[in-house]
């Protein structure tokens, strides 16, 4: 399991606005150690964010990711205090789950 994620959840004028940060050193397999060694591939390949039951952002990544991620993006139908998941899944299948209360 990964570190956590920062993440905030704020709603305006009926729109709640979502980011994060994933702590996670996206490593892409084509970078080579003090040792001359391939560092090998690390990444996160899936995300999913819900708002209770509802899924409102799914998306896949791969290498081309930079290290520790930054997402963010804005949904419709949240209400103060409800909650917002971030889930992730990474190429050796380490996963990370946080959430977080719309504020």
């Amino acid at each position: 399991m990964g570190n956590p994620s920062k993440m905030r959840a704020s709603l305006k004028d009926g729109v709640v606005e979502v980011k994060a940060l994933m702590q996670h050193a996206m490593e892409n397999g084509r970078r080579k150690d003090e040792a001359g060694n391939l560092v090998p591939a690390w990444y996160i390949t899936d995300v999913k964010f819900q708002h209770g039951d509802r899924t409102v952002l799914e998306i896949q990544l791969g290498t081309p990711v930079s290290k520790n991620p930054l997402m963010g993006f804005r949904f419709k139908g949240g209400k103060v205090g409800e909650k917002v998941t971030l889930s992730w899944v990474d190429n050796r299948g380490d996963t990370r789950s946080d959430v977080v209360a719309i504020g």
